[in-house]
């Protein structure tokens, strides 16, 4: 099985080293394209084929993945319409906010043709093999599906979901990131201000999330469960939680992560 990444900006970049690092593909099954060779130039020692010719990368892969930027969308899908074969291509975009409807209309062939689609969402920790990937099948089989959910299971965690979730999923787990690490980034100043160097304060927060999140991981709890098994009657922990929600923690990420829905 081979793998076009069609743009290697931050998004595409991300997936190709999560793809190079996974078990799926072997380098020589992937093929990076995009148009500037700057951004190719990292991956020169990778083992994978590069191109600055769409199309080429479009041809020749079993998947054809469009990581771009929204309003280069329609000019890159339809450059690479006459090469495609949608009898044995599968063509998965990654591009936010772009609905399936115009994806069809922008890939139907004169014979009334579209190619099986899929809308997939990761967010960048796929470069690590962390990524919350969200998939949103359209005219695919169920084989089809299953194969893309391989794919970014390899990667992470990978989830199918309706059309209509997936403006919520990209806010929770794709810009949720960014919120997390803001939240990285505020604890790391307190602990700085608690007299910490700023080194050793960002390593404690981040082995502090990461036990929180392997934590819940492994026992399935509710966070309410957990923090109840620390916060002690008049301790510290209640304390400082009070204070946070006091400062309208809890409300702040509810409206952020509302904010970041596309209306």
């Amino acid at each position: 099985m081979t793998i076009s990444i069609i743009g290697a900006g931050a998004m595409g970049g991300a997936m190709a080293r999560g793809f190079l690092k996974g078990s799926i593909f072997k380098p020589s099954d992937i093929t990076i394209s995009n148009r500037s060779q700057g951004a190719l130039d990292c991956f020169a020692d990778t083992g994978v084929s590069l191109t600055t010719d769409n199309r080429v990368a479009a041809a020749n892969a079993d998947i054809v993945c469009v990581a771009v930027k929204p309003w280069i969308a329609e000019t890159v899908l339809r450059e690479i319409k006459p090469v495609m074969d949608y009898s044995r291509q599968t063509l998965a975009v990654v591009v936010a906010g772009l609905p399936s409807t115009t994806i069809t209309e922008w890939m139907r062939k004169d014979d009334g043709s579209v190619p099986p689609t899929f809308l997939v969402m990761p967010n960048i920790a796929i470069a690590e093999r962390s990524s919350m990937t969200f998939i949103v099948p359209v005219g695919a089989s169920d084989a089809q599906t299953a194969t893309m959910k391989n794919i970014f299971d390899d990667t992470g965690n990978a989830m199918i979901t309706e059309e209509r979730l997936l403006g919520a999923a990209t806010t929770l787990a794709s810009c949720g990131i960014a919120y997390a690490m803001r939240y990285i980034r505020a604890a790391t100043e307190g602990g700085v201000e608690l007299g910490f160097r700023a080194t050793d304060a960002k390593n404690i927060v981040l082995q502090t999330v990461k036990g929180a999140v392997d934590l819940l991981l492994a026992n399935g709890n509710h966070p309410e469960a957990e923090i109840d098994k620390v916060t002690t009657p008049g301790g510290l922990t209640i304390r400082g939680l009070n204070e946070m929600e006091h400062a309208g923690f809890t409300s702040a990420v509810i409206r952020g992560l509302k904010a970041g829905v596309k209306q």
